[in-house]
């Protein structure tokens, strides 16, 4: 094993690439009664393109395949993994997101045993028609259920204004009609193509022996047949990476009480990879508090004046491929909030030179934000980046935002921020 010794935060890290190229990340965590494991694949929902395994021709799967194999994957041909979790005393859970996904597990016992549990479900696919059938009604219901929540309503309408040519404006999920055209086939391709071990990394904070985690993830690992690594051939392009087909604006009419509007800005320079992503990211992630936090002269001035209220929120999505910020509130000044968004963004330079003093304040509460989390297992797996910061943890991100400067906020504004990634989209009551 690899080690790294974080001496500013007395931590240990323990790093190993198997054989058979999982990738394993230990962070042993003196005193504390918990564990937390979390088992990510490389696969997301944009990822529908790609020259299967072994295969020469590229296939298109149907949106929703990431996330209906991550439903899957649990149920076996006579158990649940979910109640081989639950008599353990175990919380196990799985996510899927545009790029990838984690199944995981957090125990105060037995981790050896949860441990194999994770590995051999996640490791040994089930499908049948039958099964699969089952399956496309209870998340055809899901997906019926978040068609009519307002707030997610709000998001995938600006993705759609943001990326209207791309798998990004399709529900993670998939649409009824799209899930309903899975097949055990199809499910099996992409799982062959996509859950090599090499595609894989596991993660185990908390509450652990490091040589004996190891020990028995190999033991585990050995006792199976894999075939030969093969990266996956993903074919995803961004449609337009100039953002020209960028949709300024969009209005959807829903059974709400009040107005709900979104600015989106969608990335339009290539990002940088590696350790300098994160730094851009980090750096983004100050700008927006800069400009827009509750404690901003804009945020006061807006919420003085009525133009937002405490539902307002902003955050930067970052993925393998692209990134984008949002903003939203509910509001009965949609055009005015939109502006005033907007005219903020574009003028970052100025408002930075206006905040300046306030630069090290934010840094520093940021700071304490995540150095708090350090005494979380689960915010050390869920906060873990793998391939897309070069496998930085949170020990790393602290070390990298420790370093940026208000130079880099300045740069970072450059980059990011630029009229043409800007849209707006609104939902209004149907008496609007």
């Amino acid at each position: 094993m690899n080690k790294q010794f974080y001496q500013e935060f007395n931590r240990l890290v323990y790093r190993e690439t198997l054989a058979n190229g999982l990738q394993v990340q230990l962070l042993p965590m003196a005193g504390f009664n918990k564990t937390y494991a979390i088992m990510t694949t490389n696969f997301g929902s944009i990822d529908n393109h790609f020259i299967p395994y072994q295969a020469t021709e590229p296939v298109q799967v149907p949106d929703g395949v990431a996330h209906f194999l991550e439903h899957k994957l649990f149920e076996k041909e006579d158990h649940d993994a979910f109640d081989l979790f639950g008599k353990l005393g175990a919380d196990s859970n799985a996510f899927t997101s545009f790029t990838q996904t984690s199944y995981l597990f957090s125990t105060t016992s037995r981790l050896k045993e949860n441990l194999a549990i994770l590995l051999d479900f996640v490791q040994d696919p089930y499908f049948t028609i039958q099964t699969v059938q089952k399956e496309q009604g209870i998340i055809g219901q899901e997906i019926q259920m978040y068609d009519d929540d307002p707030n997610w309503r709000l998001y995938l309408g600006m993705l759609g204004n943001l990326y209207p040519h791309d798998p990004m404006h399709i529900d993670i999920a998939g649409t009824v009609d799209s899930i309903s055209q899975i097949t055990p086939a199809i499910l099996m391709t992409c799982y062959q193509t996509f859950y090599q071990p090499s595609n894989m990394s596991l993660l185990v904070a908390g509450n652990l022996e490091p040589a004996a985690v190891m020990e028995w993830v190999k033991e585990n690992q050995a006792q199976k047949q894999f075939a030969a690594q093969v990266p996956p051939r993903r074919l995803f392009e961004l449609h337009d990476p100039s953002g020209q087909d960028v949709i300024p604006f969009r209005s959807l009419t829903m059974n709400v009480s009040r107005p709900k509007i979104m600015v989106g800005l969608r990335g339009i320079k290539q990002f940088p990879v590696g350790r300098d992503r994160l730094r851009y990211k980090l750096a983004i992630d100050l700008l927006l508090d800069m400009l827009f936090d509750d404690t901003s002269d804009n945020y006061l001035r807006l919420y003085d004046q009525g133009v937002i209220d405490d539902s307002f929120g902003y955050n930067l999505d970052m993925a393998r491929s692209f990134y984008f910020a949002y903003f939203s509130t509910n509001t009965d000044q949609l055009e005015r909030f939109a502006d005033e968004v907007m005219a903020i963004l574009e003028n970052a330079d100025q408002e930075l030179d206006r905040a300046a003093d306030r630069f090290n304040g934010i840094k520093r509460a940021e700071l304490g934000r995540l150095i708090g989390l350090l005494d979380s297992p689960e915010a050390l797996g869920n906060r873990y980046g793998g391939d897309l910061f070069d496998h930085a943890n949170l020990m790393d991100e602290i070390k990298t935002l420790q370093a940026i400067e208000l130079t880099d906020l300045h740069s970072a504004a450059h980059d990011f921020i630029n009229p043409q990634g800007m849209s707006v989209y609104q939902i209004v009551p149907h008496h609007q």
